[in-house]
């Protein structure tokens, strides 16, 4: 399904945080969302994915929801939030319990995402016995169990450390070349934006605004290949030139705040 945001503001009280957002995530996509530390990256995200309302402008999700969709839209947060007292197969049916599917098909769909996500041998263990990136593979797997039409994802690998993101953006890009959910992920990193991303949407400092969509011509799976390095290098350099003199604005910002 597409997910399509038109002349997008928001407004906490008197503070401005979004102004004027005009973006269409496209069927199938992943749209990365970068920009300055408190620009609304995720305040937008909340917006588009429904739990905030938007002060001005709409938001349509428009086609067809995929076969077995149960939830329209679904979030995966920084924090993993599991249920302690809970395996991770149960960790995992809790988007499920409130649908009306049968306990075969709840037991497939459960089955299937945690082969999936490399889950398979844990489905008894508890949130306790995993690593920090195994606890976010089983927030990842709650999520695509119910079959969304549109993953949202609010910096899901950023309280992970570095070789785990490595890891984990793998195994994403396997998770979005068999699944073709589309996605919008808010992440500050801009590595990640352009392994993971097909597209990323910058936005200025606040109050935010839409300044530039880059597109990433390289298949995401190819991405990794050294070949592909000064291309990425090049892109990477293209965003840093957008948001370098806004985030260390931004950054001053937060340290004069303190």
């Amino acid at each position: 399904m597409q997910l399509i945001a038109r002349a997008v503001g928001h407004r906490y009280g008197a503070l401005e945080v979004l102004a004027g957002i005009d973006i269409e995530v496209r069927e199938g996509e992943t749209l990365a969302l970068i920009g300055p530390s408190g620009c609304g990256k995720s305040t937008l995200l909340g917006i588009l994915g429904g739990m905030i309302e938007a002060s001005a402008g709409s938001v349509e999700l428009r086609g067809v929801p995929p076969a077995g969709c149960l939830n329209p839209l679904t979030y995966v947060f920084q924090d993993f939030a599991l249920l302690p007292w809970r395996s991770v197969a149960d960790n995992v049916a809790l988007g499920l319990e409130h649908h009306a599917i049968g306990r075969r098909e709840r037991k497939e769909r459960i089955e299937a995402v945690l082969a999936l996500t490399g889950l398979g041998d844990f489905a008894d263990a508890y949130p306790r016995q995993l690593s920090g990136g195994m606890r976010q593979r089983v927030g990842i797997a709650r999520a695509i169990a119910v079959r969304p039409a549109v993953l949202l994802m609010d910096e899901p690998l950023s309280a992970l450390d570095a070789q785990t993101r490595e890891l984990l953006q793998e195994e994403l890009t396997a998770i979005w070349a068999r699944e073709r959910t589309t996605t919008v992920y808010v992440t500050h990193n801009l590595t990640e934006a352009l392994h993971l991303a097909d597209r990323v949407a910058v936005l200025s400092r606040r109050p935010g605004r839409l300044k530039q969509i880059l597109e990433v011509p390289i298949p995401r799976e190819e991405r990794a290949s050294p070949a592909h390095a000064p291309m990425l290098a090049q892109l990477h350099a293209a965003l840093w030139d957008q948001i370098r003199v806004e985030a260390a604005a931004a950054d001053r910002e937060v340290a004069d705040a303190g």
